[in-house]
């Protein structure tokens, strides 16, 4: 008997012994995927509704509809989709090197590192299959046609109260009209994607914001809508690995100076999520007006172990543009940065709308050895503005990019060592500010993996489009050591923690001298099914901050934020799925007193029939002020997503339909309503809403063609 043959016939003894009911179907059905679920596992605490969450979700979204085929993805593809350990990963590796192909996703139960977890969390995203890419795929328009994924959809929302920005404007007293917003309150977003992994995607997307005016004037660059984006992106022809016209994105090495928008950072998948994988050229189809490139780039295959890209990248950006007074001045024109709300609502939105031009142009080569266990690449970006960049005159400011041009260099490596992951990447920009990040994921035990990060960002070095792991939204004026630990000590239980040490070499904007801090987490998770799952959370960051004692000369004293999560999944049955969130966090300055906030919620989703889903919250919050205020994840309509703020006292409601009315069609109906205690009124600015109630609608309509 072969040792191929006595492999798989291993492989099968053991489905009979574990999954007999699934071996009664005829083939593996790809379950659902449960995105709203897998992405509060991996982000541990939300602190924000800045970060691009949309962005996020909407790439899992992609990898759910076009699922990686297990038979043909590089350990790169592999590492990408963050649920998988390196062992994992160099054992499938390994097994398709030693056996061949799968013959189906069953199979990957007789490799050795792949519990029944970790394959019920990936089995959304992955595949089967035994084609070869590149081999003949027929007319574009016929394999566009039989896309499942091909779709139109438009979406609608609206807040129901009257905000002030909608209102009559007043005069003040020197008899000119206060600022309004120049649109409706109406929110519309139409967009339509096709896309097939290693092949091809296209698609368009036009957004118009709550209070954008939807307007036709060429002469002041409005087309109707306030955002279009369009891409068409072709794979895997010859030595042309890939072709992206219009918008899209990149990443290379650690993200220094290149990463796209799908990054987790330090979250409670304390692993995998710590590395950036070497994604390259990716089509952008998101709705975030600024964090893409906009022009062409291409990769080539300059030989089976060699590839290079190119790109171009031209585009307006919205900015603050300022007249210089002083003939002596370096610029005459210049901006104190970027604006990056791409919103354009008032008049001062509307003339700093895209007034500021935006030139980058570079590329990469990255070399992975035959067996891809060894990758080393270089990157140079080149940024030119055609108005200089020149920050207030403040102290914190002293080390900002300032200036028309920068030109980054990076260079990046990984390298598999049995068990482990050697990772990094080191870059160098104009004017010798310099950054580096080192990292190792190693597997320790059959149940046990840990990783350790290095990270330092001198405060001169300067990068646009760089998302590497830190402390801050941007990789500068910072160094920091992580260490993470993921540990399964029995079946069903896992614990995951990390710890983060991190210094401010230099000032930072509210914070008036160097400064430094720490962060941990701490996670245990229990799943009494392959369907429910119960955790309970603890972090502590403790961040230095500008004290309230002495306006005048303020000192950094040390904040600390303490925060508990228990979390319980159930699914009783198929058709009903019961969520529970109880979160708190206790909120110091110094030794000041402490405050405090917490939220209960309470979600029930049910499968009414098969072609109607209702999902519903129920929420409680109590805070003593904004600084303890709560972010709790939404179900939204599908590509949406919703973290709203919770502080004050009041509760949070809200429902959403899905209704499949027919193959083609789907539709879904959102609302949400937030009742403040003790509020005559909610936000504040052109957003203020007199009375303590703030509701919402939202409606979509996907129709695939």
């Amino acid at each position: 008997m072969s040792r191929k043959l006595m492999h798989r016939l291993a492989a099968f003894l053991g489905l009979f012994l574990s999954i007999v009911p699934a071996l009664q179907a005829q083939e593996y059905v790809r379950p659902a995927a449960d995105l709203d679920r897998l992405v509060q596992e991996l982000f541990a605490e939300i602190q924000s509704d800045q970060v691009p969450y949309e962005d996020v979700y909407e790439t899992l979204l992609q990898y759910y509809q076009t699922p990686l085929n297990l038979n043909t993805a590089t350990r790169e593809e592999l590492r990408s989709l963050l649920l998988l350990s390196e062992a994992q990963i160099s054992a499938l590796l390994h097994h398709r090197e030693q056996v061949g192909m799968l013959l189906s996703m069953y199979e990957l139960q007789s490799i050795d590192g792949f519990d029944l977890r970790s394959i019920y969390r990936v089995a959304p995203f992955a595949t089967v299959l035994d084609g070869i890419v590149g081999g003949n795929r027929g007319p574009l328009w016929q394999r566009v046609l039989q896309e499942d994924n091909n779709a139109l959809l438009v979406r609608y929302e609206r807040v129901l109260q009257q905000r002030k920005g909608y209102t009559a404007p007043d005069t003040t007293s020197t008899g000119r009209l206060t600022s309004r917003y120049a649109g409706s309150p109406d929110k519309l977003l139409v967009r339509y994607r096709v896309s097939h992994a290693h092949d091809f995607s296209f698609g368009f997307t036009a957004e118009k914001d709550a209070g954008e005016a939807f307007s036709w004037n060429p002469g002041s660059r409005r087309y109707g809508a306030d955002f279009y984006s369009a891409h068409f992106v072709v794979h895997e022809r010859g030595r042309l690995k890939t072709l992206a016209l219009g918008d899209y994105q990149l990443q290379f090495g650690q993200g220094l100076l290149l990463s796209s928008g799908f990054q987790v950072g330090k979250g409670a998948e304390t692993i995998t999520s710590i590395r950036r994988s070497n994604v390259g050229v990716r089509p952008y189809s998101s709705v975030l007006e600024n964090s893409f490139f906009r022009g062409a780039a291409a990769t080539f295959s300059l030989s089976k172990t060699l590839q290079a890209t190119a790109f171009a990248s031209w585009k307006k950006v919205d900015a603050s543009i300022q007249t210089s007074t002083d003939s002596l001045a370096e610029f005459d024109e210049f901006s104190s940065g970027v604006l990056l709300t791409g919103l354009h609502r008032t008049t001062t939105d509307l003339a700093n709308r895209k007034d500021l031009r935006e030139l980058i142009s570079g590329g990469n080569f990255t070399y992975t050895s035959r067996n891809s266990n060894f990758s080393a690449g270089l990157t140079a970006v080149d940024t030119h503005f055609d108005k200089a960049i020149l920050r207030r005159s403040e102290p914190y400011n002293a080390f900002e990019f300032r200036g028309m041009h920068n030109l980054a260099v990076s260079t990046h490596y990984s390298y598999v060592l049995h068990n482990a992951l050697l990772f990094g990447e080191t870059a160098r920009s104009s004017g010798g500010g310099w950054g580096t990040v080192n990292g190792v994921l190693a597997s320790l035990a059959s149940n046990v993996d840990a990783s350790v990060l290095y990270r330092r960002y001198t405060r001169d070095f300067h990068t646009f489009y760089g998302n590497a792991l830190s402390e801050n939204t941007r990789n500068i004026n910072e160094s920091g050591l992580y260490m993470g630990l993921k540990m399964r000590p029995l079946y069903k239980w896992e614990i995951s923690a990390y710890y983060d040490q991190f210094r401010f070499s230099w000032l930072k904007y509210q914070i008036g001298a160097p400064s430094q801090g720490h962060d941990w987490l701490l996670r245990v998770a229990f799943s009494p099914s392959k369907t429910s799952l119960l955790y309970a959370q603890m972090r502590l960051r403790v961040k230095d901050h500008d004290g309230d004692l002495d306006p005048v000369r303020p000192v950094p004293v040390p904040t600390e934020r303490r925060s508990v999560l228990l979390f319980y999944d159930a699914n009783p049955s198929a058709a009903l799925s019961l969520r529970t969130r109880l979160q708190g966090t206790h909120y110091r300055e110094n030794d000041g007193p402490r405050r405090a906030g917490y939220v209960l919620a309470q979600d029930v989703t049910v499968a009414v029939v098969p072609r109607v889903q209702l999902s519903a919250r129920y929420a409680l919050f109590d805070t003593d002020d904004y600084d303890t205020r709560q972010y709790v994840f939404e179900r939204d309509v599908l590509y949406a997503f919703s973290v709203p703020p919770l502080y004050g006292q009041g509760t949070r409601v809200y429902a959403l339909a899905e209704v499949k009315c027919s193959r083609h069609l789907t539709l879904w109906l959102r609302y949400d309503e937030t009742h403040y205690r003790h509020h005559a009124t909610i936000g504040s600015g052109l957003e203020e809403i007199q009375g303590p109630r703030r509701s919402q609608v939202k409606m979509q309509v996907r129709y695939k063609i």
